[in-house]
């Protein structure tokens, strides 16, 4: 970095007086030789910019593009309204950070208020922080949220995202948390394991509405048993399924959280993405990172604040369940533009045309012998058998332009996870049964 530092040689040789110093070279005599590079690196030749335009075009063309995609699994292709990406194109908002200085960060604090009063809204909760890193963060978090001195078993269903059970895992190893996996029965929670293990020392329940295979759940039953061994209930969601389902407080849900992706952000090669986080009342204070405030300055004139800031830099480490140190911020307004541009109707649409054409293509790829798995209603996603190895068909559809759905590994090794979505047109579904057939 050194030629890149804006001073003088001059300027250079008097800051290494200061210090007694002669040459840069000394400030690293305290490196072993062993492990200091002996040459200069090797480092191709500076580029024009039309050079570099050039090459990474080509580097660009390498990337396969589909037409078609039937693949969800935590990331979801929906249509963008073009009023997204000019929100957050803004200068004033895309390179904003951290709006410590609330005089001078009105802007940024209003757009992270108005996302988490829309979160609220979406989820049937009180209290939403300013959003965390992904989906899986969303999620550890909420379980370090309910930890307690007796309680600290954690029930979490087989059923959930695996990307997701694998961060929850990495959390509670970290923190000697007792994990217990629930186990899946057909496709969903087997509820008569939680029936018989659960105890007063469990922390919390963790399900996810629909879940992993698209199935919903028994909510109720599931926040029921929690509720009643006095642990906390969590539920992660599809946001853009709350368009027509229950919202997890009215499954009596303590935390919602999940990936805010569908909402206005587009796949990117697997993020930035963003994670939200909304509880009850009386959890609000156990939220980690920020949420922002409303209020009046000294004129009575609304303004937005930092309210909550409950991350270790700002409290004792010892009583820190979090080390969360930012926000999702220009995800999150994007969210919000998405959600403001979307409105409850346009949002129940989104829904309705995912579930709709799901439900379409599940029943022309049964004609096929594509026999679905699980028999409980499903949302967007679903499980079926394949007749042909799953690798020759995923092949077959990629020759086409298509992304066929996400091959399962494990125990159900053999079977595909198909999504659809409102960007599925009735000649997309024809075209992918009419390849499928031909084989």
């Amino acid at each position: 970095m050194g030629s890149y530092v804006p001073s003088t040689d001059l300027e250079r040789r008097e800051m290494l007086s200061t210090f007694g110093l002669h040459s840069v070279k000394e400030l690293f005599e305290d490196i072993p030789q062993q492990v200091r590079l002996k040459e200069e690196l090797c480092l191709p030749k500076g580029m024009s910019e039309l050079e570099v335009r050039r090459n990474m075009m080509g580097l660009a063309n390498k990337n396969k593009v589909f037409t078609s995609i039937f693949r969800g699994a935590g990331s979801y292709r929906h249509f963008i309204p073009a009023i997204v990406k000019s929100v957050i194109s803004k200068e004033s908002l895309l390179t904003a950070y951290t709006p410590y200085q609330p005089e001078l960060s009105q802007g940024i604090l209003q757009s992270i208020f108005e996302y988490q009063t829309m979160i609220c809204d979406l989820t049937g909760m009180d209290a939403s922080n300013a959003s965390v890193y992904d989906g899986a963060t969303a999620a550890a978090e909420s379980i370090m949220m309910c930890q307690e001195r007796k309680r600290s078993k954690v029930f979490i269903s087989k059923t959930v995202n695996p990307f997701v059970l694998e961060t929850v895992h990495t959390y509670c190893y970290g923190k000697k948390i007792e994990l217990i996996i629930v186990p899946e029965k057909n496709g969903v929670t087997d509820i008569s394991f939680i029936e018989k293990k659960i105890d007063s020392s469990t922390a919390c329940v963790y399900i996810q509405q629909p879940n992993f295979y698209g199935s919903f759940e028994d909510g109720e039953k599931i926040g029921e048993l929690a509720h009643n061994a006095g642990a906390k209930y969590i539920m992660g969601v599809n946001p853009i399924s709350l368009g027509i389902a229950k919202t997890p407080r009215e499954y009596g849900a303590d935390i919602a959280v999940g990936e805010g992706q569908p909402l206005g952000i587009p796949l990117s090669f697997g993020g930035p993405y963003l994670g939200f986080m909304a509880t009850v009342d009386s959890m609000k204070r156990k939220l980690p990172g920020r949420i922002v405030g409303q209020t009046k300055d000294s004129n009575g004139k609304i303004g937005y604040v930092l309210t909550l800031q409950a991350r270790e830099q700002h409290i004792r480490r010892e009583k820190s369940s979090s080390n969360i140190c930012s926000n999702e911020a220009l995800c999150a307004l994007a969210a919000g533009a998405y959600l403001s541009a979307m409105g409850k109707k346009g949002l129940r649409e989104v829904a309705v045309q995912s579930m709709s054409k799901a439900d379409y293509l599940a029943e022309r790829l049964s004609e096929l012998g594509y026999k679905l798995v699980n028999k409980e209603e499903f949302f967007n996603e679903f499980v079926t058998e394949s007749p042909k190895p799953v690798s020759e068909v995923m092949l077959l559809l990629e020759s086409k332009g298509i992304l066929g759905g996400y091959p399962l590994r494990g125990e159900n090794e053999g079977n595909i996870l198909w999504c659809c979505t409102e960007m599925n047109s009735k000649k997309d579904i024809d075209e992918l049964i009419a390849i499928l057939q031909e084989v």
